[in-house]
């Protein structure tokens, strides 16, 4: 399983004190994941990454396959909306994972070379050409500080619940 693990130096702190007042995140990670895949359902609309850069373009080979495919164009990743749409989040006592389950999700957050699949019935190259990576998931640093704020709140209704 391909992931990525965050941990920064402003959450962190404020993970631990509200741990420890309260023994259980669940709630609070349930929140966090809820932000999370609202803030990247917008950005991928948008068509950006968690650094705020846009989403690498498509190739003149891949818009000309989608002409014949009578596909939409849009910013990337938004093609069947699959990206946006299977966006999930597992949240427990002390932690939360967040992602997607799209089948894609994997090649378009890492990118992947032509042919790294190997080759389909017919010999063509799986994939049929160099994919870049269009990180997607991850968290900006609007996320960062609005997960700080929601920690804020949590840790001020812990205090005020124990006062």
């Amino acid at each position: 399983m391909t992931g990525l693990e965050y941990n920064t130096d402003t959450l962190d702190p404020l993970l631990i004190a509200l741990l420890e007042a309260t023994g259980d995140l669940t709630e609070f990670m349930q929140d966090a994941g809820e932000l999370l895949v609202s803030a990247t359902q917008d950005r991928v609309l948008q068509g950006l990454q968690p650094d705020g850069a846009p989403f690498a373009p498509r190739s003149a080979a891949t818009l000309k396959r989608y002409t014949k495919l009578g596909l939409s164009f849009g910013a990337p990743l938004n093609v069947s909306g699959d990206m946006r749409n299977h966006l999930h989040y597992a949240a427990d006592k002390d932690s939360m994972e967040f992602g997607s389950n799209a089948i894609q999700s994997a090649v378009m957050q890492f990118g992947a070379e032509k042919g790294a699949f190997g080759t389909a019935a017919n010999g063509s190259s799986i994939p049929w050409g160099n994919i870049p990576a269009r990180p997607f998931i991850g968290i900006s640093e609007d996320d960062e500080t609005n997960l700080a704020l929601e920690l804020e709140e949590w840790l001020e209704h812990a205090a005020d619940s124990r006062g």
